[in-house]
């Protein structure tokens, strides 16, 4: 895609157009997933809706093998949808919603198609069961098998997670992205989450009120987002001009005096930390655990309100809310924005 716009004609009469893509300019290389990344309203699933042919172009082009789609309908584009809530045919069965997409062809290759890909979304030998007895993963995993049925060229998924809990969420993230490449599919992936782009994506391009802000690898975009906008984004939590940063933190990441340190949580390590450290003090908020780990929401002065990682802290040593605790500096999780 090259400078793609989309923009929605104003909701009242004397209002200004809504432009939702403001010139966003994109390559998806054959077999890769690329994640649309932002929050609500930034204009990414607007952006996936005029690939798959849904909103029409204010400007810029689409393309597919050096061709414009444009001008092309959208059931001849050969792109596959999936939306967050699935829309799976209620009078259907599983393997009849599987198979939806296949019509034409011969019997017994579409039954082998459908069985295979009910192993490969993890619902071996439900082809029989009625969508209505089916859980809200269970549904997204047979959405995910019909989009994947006919062997798109690209595969459209508008946030198709979002709808369920965060354990489920998950998990389901890493069985896309497993079933994406098992398939070699090629796909463009919407999503507000951060953690579910970085699971399920090869790339990310992250987006912000209709631009493309960045795009990179997971690995690249958090360790070294572009700015703090980005950062702030993919979950950096504290922010601090170098000049103006206590000494320890100045010592421990050697940067410009008007460069920015971004500290994401776990930059700050403690308790445990002993007096001929380098460290920092700090003031416990709150304690809080996740899946059996613990973590300390501390107030530091010079830095402000971070999460602080406890390694090898039992739960009946962590201190309480109230107590001060001395934190360690995780130089390398410490990034420098603005060289």
């Amino acid at each position: 895609m090259r400078d793609v716009v989309v923009r929605y004609p104003a909701s009242r009469r004397g209002a200004a157009p809504t432009t939702a893509v403001d010139g966003v300019s994109l390559d998806v290389a054959r077999g890769e997933v690329l994640a649309l990344l932002g929050p609500s309203g930034c204009g990414k699933s607007s952006l996936l809706r005029a690939v798959a042919g849904l909103e029409p172009l204010a400007g810029g082009d689409l393309t597919w093998d050096g061709g414009s789609v444009v001008d092309v309908p959208v059931h001849r584009r050969d792109f596959g949808l999936m939306f967050q809530d699935g829309q799976l045919f209620t009078h259907r069965d599983v393997a009849g919603n599987i198979a939806y997409g296949l019509a034409g062809r011969p019997r017994g290759q579409v039954a082998a198609r459908v069985e295979h890909l009910l192993e490969l979304v993890g619902l071996p030998g439900a082809g029989g069961r009625a969508v209505a007895t089916l859980s809200g993963g269970e549904r997204q995993r047979v959405a995910l098998a019909r989009a994947l049925a006919p062997a798109p060229r690209l595969l459209l998924l508008d946030e198709p997670l979002s709808a369920l809990d965060r354990s489920l969420r998950e998990r389901l993230a890493l069985d896309l992205r497993t079933a994406l490449l098992a398939t070699g599919t090629t796909a463009l992936f919407v999503t507000h989450d951060q953690d579910e782009a970085f699971v399920v994506a090869d790339r990310v391009a992250v987006m912000a009120s209709g631009r493309l802000l960045q795009l990179g690898t997971p690995a690249d975009l958090w360790r070294a987002p572009a700015d703090e906008q980005v950062a702030r984004f993919l979950g950096y939590e504290a922010f601090v001009v170098a000049r103006e940063a206590p000494a320890a933190l100045r010592d421990a990441v050697r940067a410009p005096a008007d460069a920015t340190l971004a500290l994401p949580p776990g930059a700050l390590v403690g308790p445990g930390a002993s007096a001929g450290d380098a460290t920092l003090t700090g003031m416990v908020l709150a304690v809080r655990t996740r899946r059996g780990s613990p973590t300390l929401h501390v107030a530091v002065p010079g830095i402000g309100e971070v999460t602080v990682a406890t390694p090898a802290v039992g739960v009946l040593d962590l201190p309480a809310a109230g107590d001060e605790v001395r934190l360690r500096v995780v130089r390398e999780a410490v990034v420098v924005l603005g060289r």
